[in-house]
C-alpha cells in the first residue's frame, strides 16, 4: 500500500525537476506501436495534463502507422512497402487523412480532455504548419520536410493549449504528404526550440546487445551515436530513429530521449527523475553524467 507519506515525499522529490522545465517546451512523439493499449493511452495522456498542470509547454505529436494499416485493410486496399516505406497512392492519402487526421488525433485531443488538459487537433496542413515535397515517386505521396511554421504551435502553447499534431504535410500546390513521425516531430521540435522531445516507441533505447536489456546505453553524444552505427551496435530499424534523434539535436533541440511506451508513467520518470527512462542523446554529456560515471 502507498501512505500518503510515501505520495508527499514522491511529490517533494519532484519539485526540482518541476522547477527546471517549468516554462521549458517538450515535444512527446507518440508512436503508433506505442499506442495500442487503451489504458496505456490513457496513462500517456494523464502524465501530458499532468505536466501541462505544472508549468511545461507540451506539443503531442502522434503517429499512427498500425491503426492507418488496419483501417485500409477494412476498406479493401492491401497496404504495400517498398524499403520499409509506406507506398502511399492517392486513395491511401486520402485514408490517412480520414485516420491521422481525423480519428486517432480527435480521440488523442478528446482524451487528454477528459483528463483535464485543453487541447487543440492539428495536422502539418493547418497554417503550413509542415510543408513537404515529394520523397520519391516510386513510394508515391510520401514527403520529406521542407520547412516548419512554428507560429501556430507558439500561440496555443502561450494560451495555456496542448497541441496535438498529426504529421501530414503539403506542398504550395496543395498536394497532401504522409511524413514520417518522428522526423516531423524533430522538425517541429527544433523550430519551436523545445528543451527536449521524447521519442515513445516499443522498445527501451539503445542497447549495446539487442538481446540484452541490461546493456541499455543511457546517454550518447552524437559523435558517440556516429560511432556506435559505424560499428554496427545501432543497425536494422534503429538507425533510421537514432538518426532522426540526431537530426532533431542538430536542429536546435537541447536532448532527445527514445523511450518505451508501453512502460506505464514513462514520461514522468523521464521528467521527474534522476535516472531517468531509456536513451538520451545530446550534443554533449552534462557535467552530471560525467560525475557519475567517472568521466
Amino acid at each position: 500500500m502507498i501512505t500518503n507519506q510515501n505520495r508527499a515525499e514522491v511529490l517533494a522529490q519532484a519539485l526540482p525537476y518541476i522547477r527546471k522545465y517549468h516554462g521549458k517546451t517538450v515535444v512527446v512523439k507518440y508512436g503508433g506501436n506505442a499506442m495500442k493499449s487503451e489504458t496505456l493511452k490513457e496513462q500517456v495522456m494523464e502524465d501530458i495534463v499532468l505536466l501541462s498542470k505544472v508549468g511545461l509547454r507540451v506539443v503531442l505529436v502522434h503517429g499512427g502507422g498500425p491503426e492507418l494499416s488496419e483501417m485500409m485493410q477494412k476498406l479493401g486496399k492491401k497496404p504495400q512497402f517498398i524499403n520499409g516505406l509506406r507506398v502511399t497512392d492517392q486513395e491511401t492519402i486520402d485514408i490517412a487523412e480520414m485516420v491521422l487526421a481525423g480519428r486517432i488525433n480527435k480521440s488523442l485531443v478528446n482524451l487528454l480532455q477528459v483528463k483535464g488538459g485543453l487541447a487543440v487537433g492539428l495536422s502539418g496542413m493547418d497554417a503550413r504548419l509542415i510543408t513537404a515535397k515529394i520523397r520519391d515517386p516510386q513510394y508515391g505521396f510520401v514527403g520529406d520536410v521542407t520547412g516548419v511554421n512554428p507560429e501556430i504551435i507558439n500561440d496555443l502553447l502561450d494560451q495555456g493549449y496542448i497541441p496535438v499534431v498529426s504529421t501530414l504535410g503539403c506542398d504550395e500546390e496543395g498536394n497532401t504528404y504522409n511524413i514520417n513521425g518522428d522526423t516531423a516531430a524533430g522538425q517541429i521540435a527544433g523550430a519551436i526550440g523545445a528543451e527536449r522531445m521524447i521519442m515513445m516507441t516499443d522498445i527501451s533505447g539503445v542497447l549495446r546487445d539487442k538481446d540484452n536489456p541490461d546493456t541499455l546505453i543511457k546517454e550518447l553524444t552524437l559523435n558517440e551515436a556516429a560511432d556506435l552505427m559505424e560499428e554496427g551496435v545501432i543497425k536494422d530499424g534503429m538507425i533510421p530513429k537514432v538518426q532522426c534523434c540526431v537530426d532533431a539535436v542538430n536542429a536546435g533541440v537541447k536532448a532527445v530521449v527514445i523511450i518505451d511506451g508501453t512502460i506505464p508513467h514513462a514520461i514522468l520518470m523521464e521528467i521527474l527523475t534522476d535516472e531517468g527512462a531509456g536513451t538520451m542523446i545530446r550534443e554533449e554529456h552534462t557535467p552530471e553524467y560525467l560525475e557519475r560515471n567517472g568521466l
